[in-house]
């Protein structure tokens, strides 16, 4: 019997991120999957375990490129001093995203990390999307410090909202949409002024 022909982790991670972007979760299945791919169901099984533990990785490798964008942005307004302009351009991360790399901004704007981390993820996916989370906290913190000079559960509400709530509301239609419109950006810029501005 023939051994079944392995595809790469990132090609089946692309096409996991293709299918999710296209048709949501749903859309996500082994047979698609392996369509969209060329693989075997076996490539699937042999480089991820499972669709769950696949999808883990499709997302925790987008939220990566998400953060270190994020990162970015913040460490050079930090640098110059300015705390509010390093709220407003983490908050903005999304659209850079999506500007770099459309498929993958959609993937994070169509699920959360609760959506892929499920019980039946391998643990150390899971543990890698737990450091994860505790690595944007960090930033959240960060800000916090920066534009209030603390980090306390009042001023981490505010940056929170600023970098994940607004563009939750403003960027991710137009994510899902295909284009982030100069428009929503500056929408979004001043939903995050008036909140900073909020006493």
């Amino acid at each position: 019997m023939a051994r079944p022909r392995l595809h790469s982790a990132d090609a089946l991670l692309d096409a996991a991120e293709a299918l999710v972007a296209d048709s949501g979760r749903a859309g996500l299945t082994v047979r698609a999957l392996t369509a969209r791919a060329g693989a075997s169901n076996g490539s699937v099984y042999h480089a991820f375990g499972d669709l769950e533990t696949l999808l883990a990785n499709a997302w925790l490798r987008r939220a990566r490129q998400f953060l270190a964008l994020l990162r970015d942005a913040v460490d050079g307004e930090l640098t110059a001093g300015d705390g509010r302009r390093a709220v407003q351009a983490a908050a903005d991360t999304a659209a850079r995203l999506a500007e770099q790399d459309l498929r993958a901004a959609q993937l994070l704007a169509a699920l959360t990390r609760d959506d892929v981390l499920t019980e039946g993820v391998a643990e150390p996916v899971a543990t890698d999307l737990r450091a994860l989370d505790r690595e944007l906290a960090e930033e959240l913190r960060k800000l916090a410090r920066a534009v209030y000079g603390q980090a306390d559960r009042a001023a981490l509400d505010v940056v929170t909202t600023c970098i994940v709530g607004l563009p939750a509301a403003l960027l991710f239609p137009d994510i899902r949409a295909g284009r982030v419109s100069p428009r929503t950006r500056r929408h979004l810029a001043a939903a995050v002024g008036a909140v900073l501005d909020t006493p």
